[in-house]
């Protein structure tokens, strides 16, 4: 397919705290870190790009730093303390003109200046499990978590939030529906948001109009959904469960369109490539994996060793003219598909006789 064909390349964050660059085109991944410190408190919790030209990249740890990795020298550039481990973990990171975003489990929302002025802090409830930043509005973000509904918030005027959803009325037997917020998207041209629940369900809100509660209400299998992202096509979504299962849905008629095969672990990272039909997961089960959204075939499986946590597709190729001999990180070529048959054609057969049960005589 075209699309497979097209440059690109991949960054992901890992359990061990280590940023994996990974060039498609080249078939070749690369670990970037300091190898002999790593630790569980740096695992990654959360990533996003640190400007518009995917230049830098931002690297959010389980013990409250964020680091910033340059795309273009191949090295971490700055380091800033924004939180400690009994806040709980980031669920969201972001960036405006003069300004860093971040969000913790707590609830505790900064706004971080870059003229190191006084920063914004927003209490967005307890229990967060994620904030997102509106693209095409970066004053805009949405919150929401374990019974704490989602919330749109204006940075400029951040007092109170400028839309707070409604639960889903009550089920056939009359009883309340757990609010349980995974993952949250905003719907690009429109004021629409959609979100993924712990309940299998995902929900397209409209803060435009005076309902409150959803627009549109679709499920998707049993188990809870941890991931969701937005194809540059508009009109439908993808979502990945506790469970390894991907599916598309679309989010006019509520209904899946198709399903994406070959994972086998919790879905922890989804990310749709900004132009091409393409879609980048990732969770329990070390494999990258890059799957076509127009026939849902298997593009690309690349395994990285590491657990993976979050994903970022880039529209540009991963220069590797910085690496040397001398580089601190980890540089090392994978070849995907193939690198896990390696792994068990390698493996001996172990053979079990099976004992005979005793005949026993009238």
């Amino acid at each position: 397919m075209a699309a497979k064909s097209q440059i690109c390349s991949i960054w992901l964050g890992s359990e061990t705290g280590i940023l994996k660059g990974v060039s498609l085109s080249k078939k070749q991944a690369f670990n970037f870190c300091e190898m002999s410190c790593l630790s569980r408190d740096q695992e990654v919790c959360v990533m996003a790009w640190g400007d518009s030209h995917e230049s830098e990249v931002l690297v959010g740890s389980v013990n409250g730093t964020v680091k910033t990795f340059s795309t273009d020298k191949g090295i971490f550039t700055a380091t800033r303390e924004c939180g400690d481990a009994s806040q709980g973990r980031f669920t969201g990171l972001a960036v405006t003109d003069s300004a860093m975003i971040t969000c913790v489990e707590s609830g505790l929302l900064k706004v971080w200046k870059e003229d190191n002025s006084d920063t914004v802090e927003v209490n967005v409830g307890k229990n967060v499990y994620r904030m997102r930043q509106n693209p095409s509005q970066h004053n805009l973000v949405a919150t929401g978590g374990k019974e704490n509904p989602l919330k749109v918030w204006d940075l400029e005027r951040p007092e109170k939030p400028i839309f707070t959803a409604k639960n889903v009325a009550h089920d056939w037997l009359d009883m309340r529906v757990p609010v349980w917020v995974r993952d949250i998207g905003f719907i690009p041209d429109s004021d629409k948001i959609v979100t993924c629940t712990g309940h299998h369900q995902v929900h397209v809100y409209d803060p435009s109009s005076p309902q409150r509660r959803p627009v549109l209400e679709a499920h998707f299998g049993e188990y809870p959904l941890t991931a969701l992202s937005l194809p540059a096509s508009q009109g439908t979504v993808v979502v990945g469960n506790t469970h390894g299962m991907l599916a598309i849905l679309d989010l006019r008629k509520g209904l899946v369109r198709g399903s994406l095969k070959g994972l086998s672990g919790a879905v922890r990272g989804l990310h749709c490539h900004p132009s091409l039909p393409l879609v980048a997961s990732c969770g329990l089960d070390r494999f990258l994996r890059v799957h076509s959204l127009e026939d849902r075939s298997l593009q690309h499986k690349v395994y990285l060793k590491s657990r993976l946590n979050c994903v970022l597709f880039s529209s540009r190729e991963l220069e590797v003219s910085f690496f040397y001999p001398d580089l601190s990180g980890d540089v090392k070529e994978v070849k995907a598909d193939e690198e896990d048959d390696e792994v068990w054609d390698s493996m001996e057969t172990v053979i079990e006789k099976t004992k005979k049960r005793p005949v026993c005589e009238d």
